[in-house]
């Protein structure tokens, strides 16, 4: 496996992770983490990364997402559609990419062809962060205009806004879809889908940063502290805390691989740390192995060397619309502001482009070249100085 970290300083790091044999009387199995690749693709800071069985993709302040090869361990070009730092990258399966920006666009990649196959205008402000349901056919959004939006991925359209009290920077489904929380500032709300309403409220001391569920009721929080909190989706609860590290908490992975469930936290102190998790969530987990990387970090993604990957694609349009029972149960909602979007997603398909447009060249339709890019970037630059 591959532990992946972004930064501040413009560089994605690389470590390889490996298990080493337990000595003699030892229990616990020591893993043994090994600078693997520096990436230098970005000219600004990184702010999202993520992984699949053959790429790792990175965003940056930049405005561009950079593909890096892991199997050949080569740069494989660069995405460039958005305008504005690219905020949140998701993978869904082998084939297929979601990327979110300031710009407020959310763009649809295939992640073969690396064509743009879907622009959608997704807020008014930015977006700030997405999650794809586990089903693959719909999706969540919340940007700076807050709202809290649903997409249906078969039709690439809006299907539900909802208008929330403040602006959330972080929404995540549950691993099998039933709940999703939304966090905006210190404070977490938990929703789920058979209601679409709130269920409970979690309140963290600090800002939270990231949240990763550990399984469908246990969700790891972390934020501008040194701490690492689990709580009860259900009793809402704290079952445990830890010191993880001596500077704030700016993302958390957390992944299960045969006789071990793991996190792997990120911080601004310069530390990438793996953990193994107890069964028993209100026992602390013991540190498996950490790396110092004397930068400061901004993103996380682990990479399993996986022969296959069961979520191979997003369904297929052509298929008869499955996402209604999920749509169905979100509009049972009851006196909340929740409007489905019909008239709206017809004119904003003309406005924004949410037919399949591949035919078109646009500006992400294309792999651009690192160093194609930076020629580029230099030829503006001296246009701009003899402007001046």
């Amino acid at each position: 496996m591959e532990l992946v970290a972004g930064c501040y300083e413009q560089v994605l790091f690389g470590f390889a992770v490996r298990p080493e044999p337990a000595a003699g009387g030892d229990h616990e199995q020591k893993w043994t983490p090994v600078a693997d690749f520096t990436h230098h693709a970005h000219t600004a800071s990184l702010s999202a990364v993520a992984v699949n069985s053959r790429f790792v993709v990175t965003g940056s302040k930049d405005e561009t997402i950079h593909i890096y090869d892991m199997k050949k361990k080569v740069d494989h070009g660069a995405l460039v559609h958005h305008n504005g730092t690219i905020t949140c990258l998701k993978f869904y399966g082998n084939r297929h990419l979601i990327s979110g920006a300031e710009d407020g666009v959310i763009c649809v990649w295939d992640a073969k062809k690396w064509e743009c196959l879907k622009s959608i205008k997704a807020h008014k402000g930015h977006v700030t962060f997405l999650s794809i349901h586990p089903s693959g056919k719909l999706a969540l959004s919340v940007g700076t205009d807050k709202t809290l939006r649903t997409w249906n991925l078969v039709e690439g359209r809006s299907a539900f806004i909802k208008n929330i009290k403040q602006n959330a920077h972080i929404v995540e489904w549950s691993p099998r879809g039933e709940k999703y929380v939304v966090v905006m500032l210190n404070k977490i709300d938990i929703y789920q889908l058979d209601t679409a309403s709130v269920s409970g409220t979690i309140t963290n001391e600090k800002r939270i940063s990231s949240v990763t569920f550990l399984s469908e009721s246990v969700l790891a929080v972390a934020g501008d502290e040194e701490v690492v909190r689990f709580f009860d989706c259900d009793s809402l609860m704290c079952l445990c805390e830890f010191k993880a590290h001596d500077n704030r908490i700016k993302d958390m992975f957390s992944f299960e691989i045969p006789e071990h469930h793991v996190i792997v936290t990120a911080s601004s102190d310069g530390f990438v740390k793996m953990w193994k998790l107890k069964q028993n969530k209100k026992v602390p987990p013991s540190l498996l192995c950490e790396v110092k990387t004397n930068a400061r970090l901004t993103c996380l993604g682990v990479w399993l060397d996986r022969v296959t990957d069961t979520k191979e694609s997003l369904p297929p349009a052509a298929e008869p619309s499955p996402v209604s029972k999920e749509e169905s149960k979100i509009k049972k909602e009851a006196g909340n502001i929740v409007q489905e979007e019909e008239r709206q997603s017809k004119a904003n398909t003309k406005k924004c482009g949410l037919t399949d447009d591949s035919n078109k060249p646009t500006k992400g339709n294309t792999l651009v070249s690192t160093k194609k890019r930076k020629v580029v970037e230099m030829l503006e630059k001296k246009k701009k100085k003899k402007k001046i």
